[in-house]
């Protein structure tokens, strides 16, 4: 009788599991959509400088992550092509790796290339504003300096595309490089 109960028993665990991590989801993020972008400086580690006015008028999206996440590793090229596609559209991507050392990321980026911008922790003050604890976060700032979405977690490229279409940047945007 009670092995019977262990599935049930698990399936409920893993419902409530599901519904606080959504929960907890929603609630993570400081910033909500359309709230004025926090003021922020980065450095790339080209010695790109950005802040609040040098993107005004482009949509950026924020990418935290880290080497050792599996995740982020699995995203990255989407998020170049990405990158790639978009370039000329007024889409500025900043990789944000958070909490290691210049030598780690190097060390890494010689092992997985990246087209992005890539900034180290060191080099902004973004991740401690967008709390920043789990990999990947995506954030969106619209062409008016606005937080327009945030992605906690990898969903695919759909999903970016459709977080990326939250700031005012689209696939029609993409499509017309093909016409």
């Amino acid at each position: 009788m009670r092995t019977r109960n262990i599935p049930r028993t698990a399936l409920i665990c893993f419902m409530i599991s599901g519904l606080l991590c959504t929960v907890a989801g929603h609630a993570a993020g400081k910033t909500k959509p359309k709230e004025p972008a926090p003021r922020f400086n980065a450095t790339t580690t080209r010695g790109e400088k950005f802040n609040n006015d040098s993107i005004k008028g482009k949509v950026v999206l924020l990418e935290f992550w880290t080497t050792w996440c599996g995740y982020c590793l699995q995203e990255a090229g989407f998020v170049d092509r990405i990158n790639d596609a978009y370039a000329n559209k007024g889409l500025v991507i900043l990789a944000i790796n958070v909490g290691e050392s210049k030598k780690t990321v190097k060390k890494y980026l010689e092992q997985h290339p990246r087209s992005t911008r890539i900034v180290l922790t060191d080099d902004t003050n973004l991740a401690a504003m967008f709390e920043a604890k789990v990999y990947p976060i995506y954030v969106v700032i619209d062409r008016d300096g606005n937080v327009a979405g945030e992605q906690r977690g990898a969903a695919g490229e759909g999903a970016l595309r459709d977080l990326l279409a939250s700031g005012g940047l689209d696939d029609e945007d993409d499509d017309k490089d093909d016409k």
